[in-house]
């Protein structure tokens, strides 16, 4: 017996299908969505260090609100000696 068979005998079932399978397609979704991020490391051995590549002008949370990026020196210093 296939699952649509059961559910036209059963018919209280097709809510929970329904919920059920919106909620399968909503994960897998948001799962695509977040391995798109450029904060998930999914290949470390062509690109070790994502974070040296990430764009300060382009928002990376869904809000941001009055972001100002400034460079911080120290960070420049050791970034120029450790190239």
């Amino acid at each position: 017996m296939g699952v649509f068979q059961t559910l036209m005998k059963k018919k209280e079932l097709i809510p929970l299908a329904v919920i059920v399978t919106l909620a399968a397609g909503g994960a897998s979704s948001f799962a695509v969505y977040s391995l798109r991020k450029s904060d998930v490391i999914i290949d470390r051995k062509r690109n070790p260090e994502p974070w040296e590549n990430v764009d300060p002008n382009v928002p990376q949370k869904l809000i941001t609100i009055n972001q100002e990026w400034k460079p911080i020196e120290e960070l420049q210093k050791v970034r120029r000696a450790t190239k």
